[in-house]
């Protein structure tokens, strides 16, 4: 047998060893921090359905749920842990692992301009750091929150009012003379309809998926904030990934981040429902919420600075505000 030929099967042997490596597929274990089905965890379920497609042969997720499967303060921590592969959640659950998480509210410019000017990239660096986690992506930049209550008052003071509070909203309330009480968002129906809380944050979507406007009488105005909730990959597994696999993710990933210019509409619609189901607009004077909303920003960055003076200043200097 001539040296060319012994040269060519080697190489078909090689070939043939290396192909069915090349062409593993993976499968990925995710999770979400909310409610399956629900507002905040549909886009992720279309990404998901997106990898699953795309990524046929190569990469796939096993969709294992939401809070029923684990509790959602526990997510960033399962990601960080390698319990999970990725996850669907917002920085507001994982504050004591990153106190950094809590400038991500204050950061509303389009992830197309935040992967532009660094601010992914010093996001991502964070999240490898103290979270063993990999930022893939951001969603519902452009989605605001509220402060839903109960109660009417007719300027922005909390003073002998309860409100369920996230990470988001504590300083908020606290600073506005409110008490905070913190509870999973599965429990707050339960606290509004027995008078344990006068109110909760939450963004302007999504209270319907939960059932809340039957235990809710207003809606304070203005909005402030931007949700974040971000899907993360463990860094380990991340790393573990090849390019090909990483490609379907990061495809997938700016594909869903492209889904937020649906958003207007959600919004006039979820407001228009609001207004329907008896959630009546408290609107203060035009000095008064301009005061509000820079109360709101001033006391969150104040904080997040408290806490981590330099990154804390580059965040605010990326999110210019």
């Amino acid at each position: 047998m001539s040296l060319k030929a012994v040269s060519t099967i080697a190489a078909l042997a090689l070939a043939a060893l290396a192909a069915p490596a090349a062409a593993q597929e993976v499968t990925l274990r995710g999770v979400t921090s909310f409610a399956e089905g629900t507002q905040f965890s549909k886009n992720f379920e279309r990404f998901i359905e997106k990898v699953n497609k795309d990524g046929k042969g190569v990469v796939q997720i096993n969709y294992i749920g939401g809070p029923r499967a684990m509790p959602p303060f526990e997510v960033g921590n399962a990601v960080r842990s390698k319990v999970v592969d990725i996850a669907n959640v917002t920085g507001a659950f994982y504050t004591n692992l990153m106190p950094e998480a809590d400038a991500f509210k204050l950061m509303g410019k389009p992830m197309s301009e935040q992967r532009k000017n660094g601010s992914w990239a010093l996001i991502n660096e964070l999240h490898n750091q103290k979270l063993n986690s990999y930022f893939l992506a951001r969603q519902f930049h452009n989605v605001p929150f509220h402060i839903y209550l109960n109660k009417k008052i007719d300027k922005p003071d909390f003073t002998g009012l309860k409100i369920r509070v996230t990470p988001v909203y504590r300083d908020l309330v606290q600073a506005l003379g409110g008490t905070p009480i913190t509870t999973p968002p599965g429990e707050v129906y339960t606290a509004l309809e027995r008078g344990v809380a006068d109110g909760y944050g939450w963004p302007v979507s999504g209270i319907f998926d939960l059932g809340w406007e039957k235990v809710t009488k207003f809606r304070m105005e203005p909005a402030f904030y931007s949700v974040e909730v971000n899907v993360l990959v463990n860094q380990d597994v991340w790393k573990g990934l090849n390019d090909a696999q990483r490609k379907v993710l990061s495809d997938a990933a700016l594909w869903l981040e492209g889904l937020d210019s649906e958003n207007e509409a959600v919004i006039a619609s979820e407001r228009e429902r609001q207004t329907k189901a008896g959630i009546q607009p408290i609107e203060f004077s035009p000095d008064s919420a301009k005061a509000f909303l820079a109360k709101a920003n001033d006391v969150a960055w104040q904080a997040v600075i408290a806490k981590s003076p330099e990154t804390g200043k580059k965040l605010r200097e990326l999110a210019g505000n």
